[in-house]
């Protein structure tokens, strides 16, 4: 399969936050995305990765070639970032845990890597509504991006933070309180496709509209892309 932008696709930037981190929302991304579904529903789904909240399926080289190179067109127009290749790691997912079940690390915001050249991609493809994506801002140290230089401070205070409040109670993010503040949701829309640097502080937005059924066709279908300047 390949990954391209619909003729019909609109690109909104919206700032996020006090440290104003582009964030692309990118409406009626793909000229046919019932196919991605009809793709994904013929995957074999399991658990990759220790931290994600469900299951995932590896998408194809070719489509991950060509979201490579789709998402490369929109970091130069629209992050400033001029690499001529990126490399990453792309899936189908599924958020399949319930909120009991998550594990404690699981109840916070992440970040996906203190590179600042690192984009993340999150395309929607649930026709129902079901959530979206929240970002947020940590209270101790007024943090809404980790880079590398504030990695220790950050990680000293969240430890603070824990021993002083101990770890969330077992439910998906919500306003992020006492810990982390809620800066900005953008909902989950079908065929909407979001690109934001991964060095921001985010996670889904889990609500009581979700599913956490596995059915590519029933549950919160994503695709999920962690994109790097090629080597």
């Amino acid at each position: 399969m390949q990954f391209s932008l619909s003729s019909e696709a609109t690109i909104h930037v919206d700032p996020i936050g006090e440290e104003r981190q582009p964030l692309c929302v990118i409406d009626n991304a793909l000229p046919d995305p019932d196919a991605f579904v009809d793709h994904a529903a013929t995957q074999p789904f399991g658990q990759i990765g220790a931290y994600y909240p469900g299951v995932r399926a590896t998408l194809d080289t070719d489509c991950g070639a060509s979201l490579c190179e789709t998402v490369g067109t929109i970091a130069r127009e629209n992050f400033a970032m001029r690499h001529e290749a990126w490399d990453g790691e792309y899936f189908f997912s599924i958020v399949t845990t319930p909120p009991a079940q998550l594990a404690p690390i699981q109840r916070l915001p992440h970040y996906d890597g203190v590179e600042t050249d690192r984009l993340a991609v999150l395309l929607y493809l649930t026709p129902e509504p079901q959530g979206g994506t929240s970002f947020y801002r940590h209270r101790a140290t007024g943090f809404e991006t980790i880079d590398k230089s504030r990695f220790p401070e950050y990680k000293s205070a969240l430890e603070n933070d824990v021993r002083r409040h101990g770890l969330p109670p077992a439910h998906y993010i919500d306003d992020g309180a006492p810990l982390f503040e809620r800066i900005k949701t953008v909902d989950a829309v079908y065929n909407r496709m979001l690109v934001y640097r991964g060095i921001n502080l985010h996670c889904s937005a889990i609500d009581e509209t979700t599913s956490f059924s596995p059915d590519p066709r029933v549950g919160r279908l994503t695709i999920n892309a962690f994109l790097t300047p090629a080597s």
